[in-house]
């Protein structure tokens, strides 16, 4: 048999590969090599040319797709047929129907993937949101370019970016494309290579420009001024963690920490989740929940369902009688993925190069792409204003004698000489004897040639301002601004993704109940706090102070009370006396800041103490304004450690005051002048960071100076500082009010 079978075999003068050398031979090689020659070049393909984005934030699948749009006339025209669009992008993408739609689904704006979606789209594409609801077939849908998509071509036909052929050297694509603002960080971007990966987060569209801008101007700018985090499209609370995020910004690595939003609807006893974080789906989530549920941990729920609509996202869950929504869903937030992390990996192509860019490097390299851009269309503007200048030059000494042209060009007996006698008859070159010659019969009137002779002056000034423009790198700066802030303008959206600064889970099942022991509680003038109980201070009542620091205020109190400690950032910290140490007189107590994890440069201010947010808090500015807010505004649900705009930034703030009822306090003006105020006479407020309205009417180079509460007799006459009209100047002293006034810390 074994002998058949050889002589069944083809001869090699007949063998199909017998031209190949080494062909059908068994080789002994290194699994190295193997690795170099056959693995490395698929894994760099796969990394250069598929998973990972580059500077314009495109991977190529994304930019064949939008450019072949962009070819199709779909920016301004209509929408058309996604069938369409996929059969004339596979001249570019020869990846398949199947994968380029997905592609589209993924750029549309009914996807709700992207917070700047590239495709307009109409029909079904599902949602980012849902793992169940999948798009309908690209013959019943249809799509054309977001308005946004002409920032992404602008001047793409003016030289600013290279093209190469496509896969079979039918057509030109280009290799990247002239995005006019960052959206590499404006849209999320997630993909997997071969070794490595790409996650970058979408940051707000106006944070990330108005940032570029200052990187532009100072290329030593902290970007985490007014980048304090992403922003994503499906909303949420991004929960603050300063440390993890500016290894983010800077570094382009770590992890963001987000939340689900949620309303709880007392006449139906039940809780409306609209927003989860943008790493799972509404049918992730309800599965959880469901899964706990049958486990036993999350008795407190009788139903959960999806209720998703055309509206938009909502999964509701039915409370049993009597459960408290904000203490459940700070357990489904630790028990199910209501609450998720997002990894950032901004792994980008650089000149072809896969790094890890932190938004800083990542804005810069864009600066650079971006000025080469402007540098490379204003050139080409440049070229072509000078050939136009050309031929019309040539075109202006025709107007010397018209009647010479005309007679040059009948007297010439072949066609072909036609040009060489106009170059020699009137000292022109051939562009521009080709061009008069061109002209037709009709046009050789002295109103066509002044019409076009006219513009030589204005192409001459062009010529001159594009040539200032490549010669000083400041008037490209001066453009890319103008072209940041013009986006801003038009595409720019309010932020999604709410900031909850340092908040905390809160263990409801391991609370343990504060004792309302009575303590005394004594806080300085530098922030040290001290929390003492009445026999400590009955042994020892003479406090100790640092240097140069003494008693602010004192208070008699019990221990489970809760303390707002306001800093001069206007933020308010949280905490409750509970928290602190009993401490002695003997010693300095705990520093406030460093305590509560202020920031580097924030300080202590005032500190208020109350147990049911009741009655009002009082900030006094420089200008002589007062702001009155509710205490209630400064209560929140969950246990979150730090509150910002506590109160208004717009002028220096004089002092604070927390009353529980409307108070007479004496206001001094850096003028001498006291005004007698009754708090009353000011209504209360709810937003935090009110202004205030105006109370003490300041002249030029005056400010507020002192504000005390009023002694009663301490003013002879206290109808002289006193008015009826708010605001008022106050009055100077009286001579028998002039004595040593009474003054209260």
């Amino acid at each position: 048999m074994a002998k058949k079978k050889q002589d069944k075999q083809p001869k090699s003068d007949i063998n199909p590969n017998a031209h190949i050398l080494g062909a059908g031979e068994i080789v002994n090689q290194r699994i190295t090599d193997t690795l170099e020659i056959n693995y490395m070049p698929y894994a760099m393909s796969v990394i250069m040319s598929r998973a990972i984005p580059e500077i314009d934030g495109l991977k190529p699948a994304h930019r064949k797709l939008l450019y072949t749009m962009y070819k199709m006339g779909l920016l301004n025209g209509g929408r058309i047929k996604s069938a369409n669009i996929v059969g004339r992008t596979m001249q570019l993408n020869p990846h398949g129907d199947a994968a380029i739609y997905d592609t589209m689904v993924r750029l549309s704006r009914g996807y709700e993937a992207l917070l700047h979606p590239f495709v307009d789209s109409k029909g079904n594409f599902g949602k980012a949101y849902s793992r169940d609801m999948m798009w309908a077939a690209s013959r019943y849908t249809e799509a054309k370019l977001e308005p946004i998509c002409s920032e992404l071509f602008a001047d793409i036909d003016k030289d600013t970016v290279d093209f190469v052929d496509n896969y079979d050297n039918t057509m030109k694509e280009p290799t990247l494309l002239p995005v006019t603002f960052p959206s590499v960080l404006v849209n999320a971007n997630t993909g997997i290579a071969v070794g490595m990966a790409s996650s970058i987060c979408s940051f707000n569209l106006n944070e990330i420009c108005e940032t570029t801008i200052e990187l532009i101007k100072d290329p030593d700018y902290d970007v985490s001024e007014l980048i304090k985090a992403p922003d994503f499209i499906g909303g949420g609370q991004i929960i603050y963690n300063r440390e993890e995020m500016l290894n983010v910004i800077n570094n382009g690595r770590g992890s963001i920490k987000v939340r689900a939003k949620y309303s709880y609807d007392k006449s139906n006893n039940c809780i409306d989740i609209t927003e989860i974080p943008p790493t799972t789906t509404a049918e992730a989530v309800i599965d959880k929940i469901i899964e706990k549920f049958k486990a036993g941990t999350l008795k407190e729920i009788s139903d959960v369902r999806d209720e998703t609509d055309k509206s938009g996202l909502k999964i509701t869950i039915d409370l049993k009688r009597g459960v408290d929504p904000d203490k459940l869903m700070l357990k489904l937030y630790r028990q199910t993925p209501l609450e998720d992390t997002f990894s950032c990996n901004f792994n980008v192509l650089i000149a072809g190069m896969p790094q890890v860019l932190g938004v800083k490097a990542l804005l810069i390299e864009w600066i650079a792409f971006r000025t080469e851009c402007v540098r490379r269309r204003t050139y080409y503007d440049l070229q072509k204003c000078k050939d136009r200048l050309h031929l019309l030059r040539g075109l202006q000494k025709i107007l010397l004698d018209i009647d010479r042209a005309i007679s040059i060009i009948r007297n010439t007996e072949e066609e072909k000489e036609v040009v060489t006698n106009l170059m020699i008859g009137f000292g022109i070159d051939e562009i521009q004897a080709e061009y008069v010659a061109e002209i037709k019969l009709r046009h050789l009137n002295r109103e066509y040639i002044l019409k076009h002779t006219k513009d030589i002056e204005n192409l001459e000034e062009s010529i001159k301002d594009m040539e200032d423009i490549l010669a000083k790198s400041n008037r490209v700066k001066k453009i890319i601004i103008a072209e940041l802030q013009n986006v801003c303008k038009k595409f720019g959206k309010p932020r999604r993704s709410e900031i909850i600064y340092n908040a905390e889970i809160v263990e409801t099942e391991l609370e343990t109940p504060v004792s309302n022991e009575p303590v005394h509680l004594f806080i300085s003038q530098q922030g040290y706090f001290k929390k003492i109980t009445p026999q400590s201070l009955r042994m020892s009542s003479e406090q100790k102070f640092k240097e140069g620091d003494s008693l602010l205020a004192s208070y008699d109190t019990t221990n489970d009370v809760e303390l707002l400690f306001f800093s001069n950032h206007q933020q308010v910290y949280k905490a409750k006396a509970d928290d602190f140490e009993f401490s002695k007189a003997s010693v300095l107590g705990d520093f406030v800041p460093s305590k509560l994890d202020m920031e580097a440069d924030e300080s202590f201010s005032y500190m208020a103490v109350t147990k049911d947010y009741s009655g009002y808090m009082i900030f006094f500015f420089e200008n002589g304004k007062v702001a009155k807010v509710d205490m209630a505004s400064y209560a929140t649900k969950t246990n979150r450690k730090k509150l910002i705009k506590a109160y208004s930034d717009k002028s220096p703030l004089v002092a604070a005051m927390y009353i529980q009822q409307d108070i007479e306090l004496v206001l001094i003006s850096s003028a001498g002048r006291h005004l007698l105020f009754n708090t009353g006479s000011v209504s209360a407020k709810t937003t935090k960071d009110t202004q205030g309205v105006a109370v003490l009417t300041l002249k030029k180079g005056q400010r507020l100076m002192t504000v005390r509460p009023y002694v009663e007799g301490e003013f002879a006459k206290p109808y002289r500082y006193r008015t009826k009209n708010l605001p008022s100047a106050g009055a100077l002293l009286s001579a028998e009010d002039s004595g040593e006034q009474l003054t209260l810390i």
